[in-house]
């Protein structure tokens, strides 16, 4: 997130697990807030949710991930970023964030 301008790092609404246990320091480093979600609460994390289901399109559930290449991972990322979405106004992901990271 650090090679994201400033003004797109706002906030980070993350869940219980011990791998933000160090948050404040994600706080400092990357001058943004950081937020809990609470236990059993997958909604206050929609857009994770939502693409941790797109993603299985790739990646479907009881996959094993020690055949999974950097290639077929940049390749469902790159698909991902350019569909369309209606919640977008049937824009992509990676077009609205250049629309916003290119304003002044």
């Amino acid at each position: 997130m650090k090679k994201l301008p400033k003004k797109l790092r706002r906030s980070l609404t993350v869940d219980n697990g011990k791998e933000f246990s160090d948050h404040k320091r994600i706080e400092e480093e990357l001058g943004l807030k950081v937020y809990f979600s609470h236990p059993r609460s997958p909604w206050e994390r929609g857009t994770n949710e939502n693409t941790n289901g797109l993603l299985r399109q790739y990646f479907p559930k009881g996959m094993g991930f020690a055949n999974v290449t950097k290639k077929m991972v940049d390749k469902a990322v790159d698909l991902l970023n350019n569909r369309i979405r209606k919640i977008l106004n049937w824009r992509s992901p990676q077009e609205l964030f250049n629309s916003v990271a290119l304003r002044n």
